[in-house]
């Protein structure tokens, strides 16, 4: 008979997790919307994605991630964001690669600033149509490209805050498993004392004491109150697998605590550690909406769902502010959830029979 292969525990985890349509396709979902992010000069912009410019080939678009990536060139010869005439006049043999849709997040499109493309319609009259499909806002600027661009962001502020907080957690849990005694008693009224405060208060209160509030620093005020859940699930899978009988092997092997901690719990631990980890991006992009709704979030010209939602409090009539940036926050948040659900009953064997 032909010898039975063990494909290990993440093998049979994501073999479990290809059975459930709902969690794939929130999967997908995700993985579009990372695409976007990392595609989103070339998808919506008013800069090249490529061009040749007086013998040498440029990346304008990149200055879309990081205003120093601008090339000194065009700052030089006075483009002033505007790409399509001045290339023509200052150097008739240049060519360029232009985005799938000439619209720029940060401010409007202005007359036949495009060849033969009026300018983006103000106020009320943007609402959306074959220039501006998803309309524009109260200046003219497009919500499309507002909305492409502002994924990175909802992604950036799930995945560094969360990574933030699950570092924290991770390593509060572990030590307060592990160790027990002193240090678990003060780590765990430490995490008692972060859970008793709301978190959006909190942040709030942070967020009036920082100068000059920019994404970065408000991933980092979302990382840092969020690790609480993830702290008491690791320590208690930590307290759990101390004594097992791998463990003590390893002690007796003479293994020092960090090297069991990270070569011997830790992977065991992780699975089901994932799974609040998962929940808590959908957390942490609500959040940072929240906080760009109420006018808290980051400072312009950064794009963001939330801010769109702001935007739209002033002038209540332009219900595509509303719709279009209110239904890719559910969507995102569902999709995460829908993840997070998953990896919960692919993981754990206990919900997998209960549901049998």
């Amino acid at each position: 008979m032909p010898e039975r292969v063990s494909h290990g525990f993440w093998f049979a985890a994501w073999r479990r997790y290809r059975r459930k349509p709902l969690a794939m396709a929130a999967l997908v979902f995700v993985c579009f919307l990372i695409g976007v992010a990392i595609l989103a000069p070339a998808i919506a912009g008013t800069k090249p994605v490529l061009c040749r410019y007086k013998g040498q080939i440029y990346a304008p678009c990149l200055s879309y991630f990081d205003r120093r990536l601008e090339p000194a060139i065009f700052v030089k010869d006075r483009f002033r964001g505007t790409y399509p005439q001045n290339l023509r006049e200052k150097d008739p043999e240049s060519w360029a690669i232009w985005p799938l849709v000439f619209q720029d997040p940060y401010r409007a499109v202005r007359d036949n600033e495009w060849p033969g493309r009026p300018a983006n319609p103000t106020k009320d009259e943007g609402h959306p149509n074959r220039f501006n499909l998803f309309g524009t806002d109260q200046y003219g600027v497009d919500v499309l490209a507002k909305m492409v661009h502002g994924t990175t962001v909802a992604l950036a502020v799930g995945f560094v805050s969360m990574g933030l907080a699950g570092t924290i957690g991770i390593v509060v849990g572990a030590l307060g498993g592990y160790f027990g005694g002193w240090i678990d008693m003060l780590l765990s009224r430490v995490t008692e004392v972060v859970m008793c405060i709301p978190t959006l208060v909190l942040i709030l209160a942070l967020v009036a004491f920082v100068d000059k509030p920019t994404i970065w620093k408000t991933m980092a005020i979302i990382g840092a109150t969020g690790w609480t859940g993830i702290a008491r699930l690791a320590r208690g899978e930590f307290l759990r697998l101390r004594s097992s009988e791998f463990v003590l092997a390893a002690r007796s092997a003479g293994a020092g605590p960090l090297r069991i901690m990270l070569r011997h719990i830790l992977p065991n631990a992780l699975a089901p550690v994932l799974v609040p980890i998962t929940f808590g991006i959908a957390s942490a992009i609500l959040t940072e909406s929240a906080l760009s709704f109420l006018g808290f979030g980051s400072p312009p010209p950064s794009a963001s769902w939330g801010a769109l939602l702001n935007d739209a409090r002033s002038n209540l009539s332009m219900w595509w502010l509303v719709a279009f940036p209110g239904i890719a926050i559910f969507l995102t948040v569902l999709a995460y959830n829908l993840i997070g659900e998953g990896l919960q009953e692919a993981t754990d064997p206990r919900l997998r029979e209960s549901r049998k």
